[in-house]
């Protein structure tokens, strides 16, 4: 599966982007998956119900099914897991967009400055960044698209992945 990543500062509008390249990609007859970094724990469970109480009995994994869509928790108990092993748990796709995983090595990413946003990008200088997206000029000689500039964004990321 290819894949590109997105990075940038917390606010930057990477999720906003991500979201609507989605369609971008659809259009052109790709299937899309995505998968975020989250910094923060989170649970997608509510205590009391039933796949809850199977967790915190111990499962080490435990799948919900209903007619419009599934899902499945894995704990992973403080064992850590690579980009790379994340990826292999997605279904086969064309195209998996990445938001976070800045420290992850093995794709191309673009970093995202936000609106107002000051400071410089710091992320600009992994040289895994193959573009940025911000709408004031940066002092980096990579191909830089405007937050708007969605259509291009695809067709940018497409061609360089040769999608």
């Amino acid at each position: 599966m290819k894949a590109i990543g997105f990075v940038g500062q917390s606010g930057s509008g990477k999720t906003t982007l991500i979201e609507r390249l989605i369609p971008a990609f659809v259009e052109r007859g790709l299937t899309v998956s995505t998968l975020k970094h989250a910094h923060h724990g989170f649970d997608i469970d509510r205590p009391g119900k039933d796949s809850f109480r199977f967790r915190a009995a111990g499962a080490t994994q435990v799948m919900l099914a209903a007619p419009q869509r599934w899902a499945l928790m894995t704990e992973l108990r403080d064992r850590a897991v690579s980009l790379e092993q994340l990826m292999a748990e997605l279904a086969p796709c064309d195209l998996v967009l990445v938001e976070g995983f800045r420290s992850e090595g093995g794709i191309l990413r673009i970093a995202v400055r936000g609106r107002d946003q000051p400071g410089t990008l710091s992320f600009a200088q992994d040289p895994a960044v193959i573009a940025v997206v911000s709408d004031d000029p940066v002092d980096r000689t990579l191909p830089r698209f405007e937050h708007d500039e969605v259509a291009r964004i695809a067709g940018f990321i497409a061609e360089r992945l040769e999608l």
